[in-house]
C-alpha cells in the first residue's frame, strides 16, 4: 500500500507506534467518531489471549488496551484529510484517493 501511494505522489507522514506509542489524546483525535472496536485487532493473537467478548468490552476499555499494547491496534491506519482508513480496505482507499 505504502508503494502505491507513493507512486501516486501522495506524501506520507509515517509514524511507528511501536516505537512512538500515542496518547490518550492523540488516539481519540486520531479515531474521531470512529468506533474503538473497528480499529481494534481482534483477530490478533495478543487479542485472543485476552478472551475478550467484542459485544460487551466498552469503547474506552479498548482504548486502553490498545494504548497499553500497540499491537491491538489494526495497522495500517491511514488518515487522509480527516477521515481514518483501518487496515487495506480497498474501497476506501479508492473512495478516499480516487
Amino acid at each position: 500500500m505504502k508503494a502505491s501511494l507513493s507512486q501516486d505522489g501522495t506524501e506520507l507522514d509515517e509514524r511507528d507506534f511501536f516505537k512512538d506509542g500515542f496518547t490518550e489524546t492523540e488516539l481519540r483525535g486520531l479515531l474521531g467518531d470512529t468506533d474503538p472496536a473497528d480499529v481494534f485487532s481482534w483477530r490478533s493473537p495478543s487479542a485472543r489471549k485476552l478472551g475478550l467478548d467484542r459485544a460487551t468490552v466498552p469503547a474506552d476499555e479498548l482504548i486502553r488496551l490498545m494504548l497499553d499494547e500497540p499491537r491491538l491496534i489494526r495497522r495500517p491506519l491511514i488518515n487522509v484529510n480527516g477521515r481514518l482508513i483501518v487496515g487495506t480496505d480497498k474501497k476506501a482507499m479508492a473512495e478516499a484517493f480516487g
